[in-house]
């Protein structure tokens, strides 16, 4: 057993056979689906909730776990002898999760006080929060001690990068995550937008005529970000469009040296608030 735990959500869009094998532990978000609550990835899988998705009349809400499910999760590895835990969590401003997990580490303070928690804020979301989360969950399996898995994470905060692109801003409208992105809504008839995220915070990065350009536009901020050649690790992201990830991935890797890269797919819980059909990157230049 690693002597750090990592644990984190069910919006981290990991892989699964990487949460496995990287012993990564995680919290499901709530779906509020009409009179239905819904466990992110538990009671509602990908495929059956994006194919439902477009058809709905109102958008589905979710919420964070509560203290209560990550002092569980917090317990249970106490109980397997674990007694450090890095909980990393998706940015603060779009997300309640933070301050879940803040008040189970009070508690577990208590109750367990030999078990040191450090919960950190990545004010990034997606596979951003995911590389995170993959790093220090690399670095506990080294043996680093839990100051070391910390510092990872915290490292990997200013650097890494997210944009995407979708057919439209409407989820993320009605879902209440707009952001700064708020100036496009009146605009997108015909474009697709792109966005990124800045401080935890989501932001406009522009729009594109075509699903062509938008990805042209991604692939140029990429190479931009590391430099023609250069090396990154990248995760394309999606929600209902693998073909479409694919297609990214092609055009950027032609472009950087991709040292790893993944194609990992939105959960409900992440994806209700960007749609169907979205697809874009999480990525950080690799410089050592």
């Amino acid at each position: 057993m690693a002597p750090v735990a990592i644990v984190t959500d069910s919006v981290v869009s990991i892989p699964d056979q990487l949460l496995t094998s990287l012993k990564i532990h995680w919290v499901a978000y709530y779906i509020h689906r009409g009179g239905e609550v819904l466990r992110d990835l538990l009671t509602i899988q990908r495929d059956e909730f994006f194919r439902w998705l477009p058809t709905a009349k109102e958008l589905p809400t979710t919420a964070s776990p509560g203290p209560g499910d990550y002092l569980q999760v917090y317990q249970q590895l106490a109980q397997e002898g674990v007694h450090e835990i890095a909980s990393i969590h998706m940015t603060a401003s779009g997300s309640g999760a933070y301050q879940a997990a803040k008040n189970a580490q009070s508690i577990a303070a208590e109750q367990m006080p030999d078990v040191r928690i450090e919960v950190i804020d990545t004010q990034n979301v997606s596979m951003c929060h995911g590389w995170m989360a993959i790093e220090a969950a690399r670095a506990a399996l080294a043996g680093k001690p839990l100051e070391d898995v910390v510092s990872v994470v915290r490292r990997l905060m200013p650097v890494t990068r997210m944009i995407q692109t979708a057919d439209t801003l409407k989820y993320l409208y009605m879902g209440g995550r707009i952001g700064a992105a708020k100036r496009l809504v009146g605009a997108l008839l015909d474009i697709r937008p792109l966005i990124g995220m800045e401080n935890g915070v989501i932001v406009a990065l522009g729009v594109a005529r075509s699903r062509l350009r938008a990805y042209q536009a991604i692939a140029d901020h990429v190479e931009k970000s590391v430099g023609r050649a250069g090396r990154v690790k990248i995760a394309y992201v999606h929600a209902a469009a693998r073909e479409e990830a694919e297609k990214l991935k092609e055009m950027i890797e032609a472009r950087v040296q991709a040292i790893e890269s993944l194609i990992a797919e939105l959960s409900p819980a992440l994806g209700v608030h960007s749609g169907p059909g979205t697809a874009g990157v999480c990525f950080y230049p690799v410089t050592d």
